[in-house]
């Protein structure tokens, strides 16, 4: 797989970057580089905001499973598209690099989503935190799509169902922090939960903090 991919690009259409990553209205455009996990949630975004000055390019999504690979797949492709934009915009949050993905970009003078992952800005950092599930396991929207490529085959469940106890014995529930009202994919989520032998909670929380830190760059000024 390359190692920069746009996102859906039948979805994509015309925030779709072209085949080297240039556009030739770059001049005070703005670039979200985000997680592929993400993909559907900002193209909704931008759509739904009138967003016409912002594009939209996206790592693997599987980098969810290497979070050691996320802070160099950045780095790279922000030196890939600086010259073409007057800003960009990192997409993820510290997604398990440990600090280091928050010291690279502020190394670039590249502004990331704040937050230790995407469960927690989905759910409102705050929020989040008061919590303090320490024994869930969540889901989001994409995760329920992608259960099986993400998880379950990942941790070799497919192969060795035994496993499931020593991977989830310490969880009491699964939370399905859900960004659409969609019953298919709650659906799915409820029969994850099954499979995984945990409680199943449902928590709608459409865009979350993620829509809030979206608009603000959308707004700031980007001129080069």
């Amino acid at each position: 797989m390359s190692p920069m991919t746009t996102a859906a690009p039948d979805a994509l259409s015309d925030r779709a970057l072209t085949e080297d990553g240039l556009r030739p209205e770059g001049e005070g455009r703005i670039l979200l580089l985000a997680c592929g996990a993400l993909a559907r949630e900002i193209l909704a975004l931008i759509r739904l905001n009138g967003w016409e000055h912002i594009d939209l390019a996206c790592l693997p999504a599987i980098l969810h499973n290497h979070p050691e690979k996320i802070t160099d797949a950045v780095r790279a492709a922000v030196d890939k598209h600086r010259p073409n934009y007057a800003r960009i915009c990192v997409v993820y949050a510290d997604c398990g690099t440990g600090g280091l993905l928050q010291a690279a970009c502020d190394k670039m003078g590249i502004e990331m989503v704040p937050g230790p992952h995407c469960y927690a800005f989905f759910d409102g950092l705050a929020a989040f935190e008061a919590r303090d599930e320490v024994t869930a396991f969540y889901l989001t929207d994409f995760l329920c799509r992608q259960f099986d490529a993400f998880v379950w085959k990942p941790l070799g469940l497919d192969r060795h169902p035994q496993l499931r106890e020593m991977y989830f014995g310490n969880y009491e529930k699964l939370v399905y922090l859900a960004q659409t009202e969609d019953a298919e994919l709650t659906a799915r989520a409820e029969a994850c939960a099954e499979r995984m032998g945990l409680a199943f909670e449902r928590r709608y929380t459409g865009y979350g903090d993620l829509a809030r830190v979206l608009e603000g760059w959308a707004d700031a000024p980007a001129t080069a």
